[in-house]
C-alpha cells in the first residue's frame, strides 16, 4: 500500500513550481513566506559599524598598474582623522549638492561663463561628495599627493603653490610647480586649452598662459592648466599629462590634494594614458572603511565580470541601462520605462543610490514586508524606511537581499553593507536607496551599492562589467 502524500509535501511542490511565476502579478509585491533562505542573508548588527582598527589586506586580480584605495574617513584614512565619521545627515547633504551638480552638466544647464568672475567674489565653501582616495606621483622629481578618484570628474588637478587665491587645507605638502623641472604651463592656443573650454571656464593670462575654473556643486578649482609628469606605479610613468595647477581652491576635500579624473572627456585620465591602459580601469570599493580597496589600470580582466553597455544616450557620464530590482529574490513589477525616462549613470563620488519615485516606492514596500520582525521607526525626509536595532546589539538579522539588474541580464547582487546605512546608531538604520522625488530626474547607482566588486570601466569597448568578490 502506498504511503500517503502530506498535504505538507503538496504546498512545498506546489509552491516550488509556482513561485517563478508570482512576481509577474500585477501589483504584487513579494511576501516573506514565498521566499527560500536562500534570498536571505544574516547579518550582524556591528558589521554596519567600521572597526577602529585599518585591515591592510586586499587582492588584487593580477593587476601590476594597482593603487590602494581608502575611504576619506575611518582608521584607513591618509588624510582626515580617523576617528571622525559624517552623519548621516551630512552625507545625504553631501549627495545632493553633488548630484544637483551632475544633473546639471547632464542636462547642459550648467554655464561656465563669468566663473572667474565668480571666484573673485565670495563662493561658499561647500562639500565634494566623493568617497575614496589614492595616492599618486606629480613632477620631477616626483611628490606623492592623495587625490580623490572621480568617475563624474574629468581633469585631474592638485593644489599648487603659492595658493594666490586661497587652498582649502591638505595633509600633503602643496604642489610647488617651480621645484619640478618637467612642469610647462600650457598657452592659449593649445588643443587641450581648446578643449577644456567645453568642460571649464577657460581664459588667458597676461603671458598668454591657459587659464581653467571648474566650478563644482560642492567645491570650485582655478588655476593654470599645465602639463607635469604623472607616476602610477614606479613603471608606469607618464609625461606630459594635462593637469590643472590649481591656485584657489575652495571646498573640504577632507586633507587631500585635489582630484583624479576618471570620466569621458579627452582630458580624463582613462583618455590620456589609453596608449598603455586601452581606455580600461577597474576599482573594488571596500565593504568597510576600516578596509582597502584598489584602483587598477590596464591588465586582465577577471573571468567573472559580467558587462553590460555603456548607453550613448549620456555622453559625458557613464550612463548604464537599468532593467529592473529584486527584493528577496523576486523581481518587482516595476516597469522598465521607469528606468529609461531619464536613464541611470553609475558614479564612484556619489555614497548612495538614487532611485525614480516609482521604483524606490516598490523596493521599499516589497523591503518592508519582509522586515516586519524588526522595529519600524519614524525615518528620515530622504530615508525611508528605517528600523530601530537597538535590542538587536551584538545579535545577526536577517534581511533580504536586493538585486540590480542591467541590459544584458548583468545582475549586481548588492553586498550585506550596500542594504542599510545607519542613521542614528543603532536606534535607526535605513534602507540605503533614496528616492528622486519624481521620475524624471537621472537616477544614480552609488558607491555604497558597488562595494566588494571589481567594477570594470572598459571604455574602448564601451561597456562597464561588475565581477563580484574583488576585494
Amino acid at each position: 500500500m502506498a504511503t500517503p502524500i502530506s498535504l505538507a509535501f503538496l504546498r512545498y511542490v506546489l509552491l516550488f513550481l509556482l513561485c517563478p511565476l508570482c512576481s509577474l502579478k500585477k501589483g504584487h509585491t513579494v511576501a516573506a513566506n514565498e521566499t527560500t533562505k536562500s534570498y536571505f542573508r544574516n547579518v550582524n548588527v556591528n558589521s554596519l559599524f567600521p572597526s577602529s582598527v585599518c585591515d591592510h589586506s586586499n587582492k588584487v586580480l593580477n593587476k601590476a598598474s594597482s593603487l590602494k584605495v581608502v575611504s576619506k574617513y575611518g582608521p584607513c584614512t591618509v588624510t582626515g582623522d580617523p576617528k571622525t565619521f559624517p552623519s548621516a545627515a551630512e552625507i545625504l547633504r553631501r549627495d545632493q549638492l553633488r548630484v544637483k551638480s551632475i544633473r546639471a552638466k547632464h542636462s547642459m544647464n550648467s554655464s561656465t561663463t563669468g566663473v572667474f568672475n565668480e571666484m573673485k567674489t565670495t563662493v561658499p565653501t561647500t562639500h565634494f561628495g566623493g568617497g575614496y582616495a589614492v595616492t599618486v606621483g606629480l613632477g620631477t622629481p616626483k611628490k606623492d599627493f592623495s587625490l580623490l578618484f572621480d568617475t563624474g570628474s574629468d581633469l585631474t588637478w592638485t593644489q599648487c603653490e603659492p595658493c594666490s587665491g586661497g587652498c582649502f587645507p591638505q595633509n600633503d605638502e602643496k604642489f610647488d610647480p617651480t621645484k619640478s623641472t618637467s612642469y610647462k604651463n600650457l598657452s592659449c592656443s593649445s588643443e587641450p586649452c581648446k578643449s577644456i573650454g567645453k568642460e571649464s571656464a577657460q581664459g588667458c593670462s597676461s603671458s598668454n598662459s591657459c587659464l581653467y575654473g571648474v566650478k563644482y556643486g560642492t567645491g570650485y578649482t582655478v588655476g593654470f592648466l599645465a602639463t607635469e609628469t604623472l607616476t602610477i606605479t614606479p613603471s608606469d610613468v607618464f609625461e606630459n599629462f594635462v593637469i590643472g595647477c590649481g591656485e584657489r581652491n575652495g571646498g573640504s576635500f577632507s586633507g587631500t590634494a585635489g582630484l583624479l579624473g576618471l570620466g569621458r572627456s579627452p582630458v580624463a585620465l582613462p583618455s590620456q594614458t589609453s596608449s598603455t591602459y586601452k581606455n580600461l580601469f577597474s576599482y573594488c570599493l571596500p565593504a568597510s572603511s576600516s578596509s582597502t580597496g584598489h584602483l587598477s589600470f590596464g591588465g586582465g580582466v577577471s573571468q567573472a565580470a559580467k558587462f553590460t553597455p555603456i548607453t550613448s544616450k549620456i555622453p559625458e557620464l557613464y550612463g548604464l541601462d537599468v532593467s529592473g530590482i529584486s527584493v528577496g529574490g523576486r523581481k518587482l513589477p516595476i516597469d522598465p520605462s521607469v528606468f529609461r525616462t531619464a536613464g541611470t549613470i553609475i558614479d564612484s563620488g556619489t555614497t548612495l543610490t538614487y532611485l525614480p519615485s516609482t521604483a524606490h516606492s516598490a523596493l521599499s514596500s516589497a523591503f518592508q514586508e519582509m522586515m516586519t520582525n524588526y522595529t519600524l521607526t519614524k525615518g528620515t525626509s530622504d530615508l525611508q524606511p528605517c528600523y530601530d536595532f537597538s535590542k538587536h546589539a551584538n545579535d545577526n538579522i536577517t534581511i533580504p537581499r536586493i538585486s540590480i539588474f542591467f541590459e544584458g541580464g548583468v545582475e549586481v547582487d548588492i553586498d550585506d553593507s550596500g542594504i542599510l546605512i545607519p542613521a542614528n546608531g543603532l536606534e535607526e538604520v535605513c534602507l540605503a536607496f533614496t528616492d528622486n522625488g519624481n521620475d524624471k530626474d537621472l537616477a544614480i547607482f552609488g558607491n555604497v551599492q558597488q562595494k566588494t566588486y571589481e567594477v570594470v570601466y572598459d571604455v574602448a569597448k564601451g561597456m562597464v562589467g561588475f565581477a563580484p568578490g574583488g576585494c
